[in-house]
Parts: structure tokens; sequence; C-alpha cells
């Protein structure tokens, strides 16, 4: 494995890891009321691109992360449109 993809690998574990406390606690707590769907919304939509890009190049430290990322920050984004729609909260308010 050459020096950049070693750095690619590195940060992108560095940014998958950050949204493992988020998701343990959301399952924890159930509650995803101080979450933005907006936010989410957006952010996954963009892992999602960066994901295709991945593959589209080949790039296996991009594919990988972004990858496990789609995977957490889906499921956190998931779980705030059910948890909105069981209150009745409207879509894209928060």
């Amino acid at each position: 494995m050459n020096t950049i993809d070693m750095v690619g690998f590195i940060g992108g574990a560095c940014t998958t890891v950050s949204f493992i406390p988020q998701v343990v606690l959301v399952l924890k707590s159930k509650s995803t009321k101080d979450i933005s769907l907006t936010m989410y919304s957006i952010f996954v939509f963009g892992i999602s691109l960066w994901l295709m890009y991945g593959i589209m190049s080949n790039a296996l430290p991009v594919i990988i992360p972004n990858f496990i990322t789609f995977i957490l920050a889906g499921s956190i984004l998931v779980m705030k449109i059910r948890n909105d729609i069981v209150t009745g909260k409207k879509a894209l308010n928060s």
C-alpha cells in the first residue's frame, strides 16, 4: 500500500469512527430530538456522492470509509425520520 492510500484510509477511518458515538447514543436513548433532519439529509446525500465517486474512480480509500459512514449516518437519518413521523413533526423543520 502506498503512502497516499494510507493517508486516505487513516483519514477515512477517523471520520467514519466519529459517527459511532452518535449511533450508539441514538440507539440507547431512542431519541433523535436534537438532531437536524436537514443536516443529516444533506450529509447522507453527500456521502452517497463520495461513495459513487470512489466507485467510479476505483479508489478503495474513498469507497470503504464512505460506505461505512453511509450506513452509520443513514441509520441515524432513518431513525430521525421515523421518530419525526411518530411524534408528528413536520419534515425538514429541524
